[in-house]
């Protein structure tokens, strides 16, 4: 048998790493806080909601997303069976619309990918030029040459310029106008998962913005996939059945309380199970719980084995989950930023399905950082009527991204709200923004009943009239300057590994693909440290079209020698840049032919 390997915590990056060491080799075993397995990937069976023999409603911690530059978290997709001979990645269906919804406005409606014919190319001409944005038109070309500046800037000159640098600031928003902040800067980072558009960095934004951005022109591709079907059925329970199948044995319900470190080296770590602390023991441990939550088990052995961990109690810092946290000991000091923010989701369950658009919603002008998805028409072997009561046939995913601003109806951030009144200020800002120009999509009376996420916790528990409130799953922003607070996914303490999607990554931001890629590096790092002859999880890079090789090239030079990005390239580059597309034209060509010779054969 091989060496036994505890992974604390089975959210994405939990259940990536026991799928990654499973196969080669290792015995795993799974420690999870819930008694649901997938962390905030979950679906969240709606409580009390079933009736004659029905399942319970599906709710969701948000909804999924799925960009189209994802590969390792598709690849182990791939590798997830279920019946029919197929996987968990043929669960994964394209959208082919984007929607900016405004406030009393007609929406902007455009592709999620490229034209694949001319009534297509008509809907992004119609979105792009029929409908009044109110961005000047010398707005709109200052926003170009900062998307411009991101894709031609060198990698040296976004980790060391931009990583320091406010989206927000970058963009130059706050002395442009209304339509400018809500379209282009807040609407299009909101469709970027944790990425808020006037805290986070330049580096984080302006990387994946690019990346979308390249996928929506790439022929054939969607930007934009999502499963088809509840989150769990779909995804989470073949991904459990394939594991324990394997071998992973799975403790749920089972909470990490304190980590033993002695010298450097984790002795054991306690858990607490039915009510029972109990220590459980390794050869290696993984933790893969949220940095809020790893944050205060770091005591002062580990930081002496380990100094850069204090790292992790600036990152994991929270002052909304100390209550829950106040039996332990080393609860960090206040520190001036925090990195944690709330992205929850919440569930509207209709009488009768509305496919606002066929893809994702996001309200622009909303004070909540409303973004939401129809879940049915992407559900087609789904028969919602075999869920609740039987009466509902439509459902409307709503993430809720911004909890600190005052809203429309009650004039309160979400944070102040009772359950109810969140209830009825994020309908009231999809009606204004939905049912413009005498069209009525959404209404009352097809509101069946709704459903908030309930790691959305509140105080005193289980009073949803209470205006006190903590998130029990808040995730990672990408402030300035948080790369270098972020840790490998090896440690200095020998037997302790880091997978959870505040490590470092090519990624670079908190998702599934994140947590699957620091999964993927923490297996690398046990199986170096174990010794065991057997091959490594492939890592990828987020690629970005060698088209624009030369520029940044040109812009790595130029940074070398400490100038500063220039927009104009120097004459000689254009015939460079001219063979460049010749020898790239010629090596595609060649690998068709080849292509065409093996299939041939």
């Amino acid at each position: 048998m091989g060496k036994k390997v505890a992974i604390l915590g089975g959210g994405v990056a939990g259940m990536s790493a026991a799928h990654e060491l499973i196969r080669r080799g290792f015995q795993v075993e799974v420690y999870e806080r819930l008694s649901i397995p997938g962390g905030k990937a979950r679906s969240v069976p709606v409580p009390d909601s079933a009736s004659g023999g029905r399942h319970d409603l599906p709710g969701e911690h948000g909804f999924r997303f799925f960009p189209a530059f994802y590969r390792h978290i598709t690849a182990t997709m791939k590798e997830i069976p279920v019946p029919g001979g197929k996987t968990v990645l043929d669960n994964l269906v394209d959208t082919t619309r984007i929607q900016m919804a405004r406030f009393d406005k007609t929406p902007i409606t455009v592709l999620a990918g490229f034209p694949k014919n001319l009534a297509e190319l008509f809907i992004i001409l119609k979105g792009l030029l029929g409908t009044d944005t109110g961005i000047p038109d010398d707005e709109l070309e200052y926003f170009a040459e900062c998307v411009w500046q991101m894709i031609t800037s060198c990698s040296k000159r976004r980790l060391d310029e931009y990583e320091q640098l406010g989206w927000w600031e970058f963009i130059g928003a706050e002395t442009r106008s209304v339509a400018y902040q809500n379209l282009l800067g807040l609407g299009l980072t909101r469709s970027l998962v944790a990425a808020q558009a006037k805290s986070a960095s330049t580096r984080t934004v302006g990387h994946i913005l690019v990346l979308l951005l390249f996928t929506m022109l790439e022929p054939g591709k969607s930007s934009d996939r999502v499963l088809n079907g509840p989150t769990n059925e779909v995804w989470i329970d073949p991904w459990r059945h394939y594991l324990e199948s394997k071998g992973v044995r799975y403790h749920l319900d089972s909470e990490v309380r304190a980590i033993q470190c002695v010298g450097e080296e984790i002795t054991s770590v306690s858990v607490r199970r039915n009510g029972q602390d109990e220590n459980i023991s390794a050869d290696y441990y993984l933790m893969a719980i949220p940095v809020e939550r790893f944050a205060p088990l770091i005591n002062k052995d580990m930081l002496k084995a380990d100094p850069c961990l204090e790292n992790i109690q600036t990152l994991g810092w929270d002052p909304d989950l100390d209550m829950d946290l106040d039996n332990l000991s080393n609860i960090p000091p206040p520190k001036p930023r925090t990195f944690v923010g709330w992205m929850n989701g919440s569930q509207f369950f209709l009488y009768q399905d509305i496919p606002v658009v066929h893809g994702h919603v996001i309200y622009v002008d909303s004070p909540w950082a409303l973004t939401s998805i129809s879940q049915k028409q992407f559900w087609p072997s789904i028969d919602l009527g075999g869920y609740g009561d039987g009466q509902v046939q439509g459902i409307i995913s709503v993430d809720i991204s911004e909890w600190g601003e005052p809203g429309i109806i009650y004039g309160k951030s979400a944070r102040d709200c009772t359950h109810q009144e969140i209830r009825d200020e994020v309908w009231a800002q999809l009606k204004r923004s939905l049912n413009v120009e005498g069209e009525e999509i959404l209404k009352d009376e097809n509101l069946h009943s709704w459903f908030l996420d309930p790691d959305i916790q509140f105080v005193p528990p289980q009073d949803p009239s209470a205006r006190n409130k903590h998130n029990t799953q808040p995730l990672l922003v990408n402030l300035t300057n948080s790369w270098t607070l972020r840790p490998n996914a090896f440690t200095h303490i020998h037997n302790l590994f880091l997978a959870s999607d505040y490590v470092k990554t090519n990624t670079d931001l908190a998702t599934m693909e994140g947590a699957n890629e620091a999964a993927r590096r923490a297996v690398n790092s046990i199986i170096d440290a174990s010794g065991a002859n057997v091959s490594s999880c492939r890592i990828w890079t987020l690629q970005e079209p060698y088209l624009f090789k030369i520029w940044r090239w040109v812009d790595a030079r130029r940074y070398a020698k400490g100038l500063p990005w220039r927009k104009e390239m120097p004459g000689w580059s254009n015939a460079l840049q001219f063979v460049l597309l010749a020898v790239l034209g010629l090596a595609s060509w060649v690998m068709k032919r080849l292509r065409g010779l093996f299939e041939r054969k």
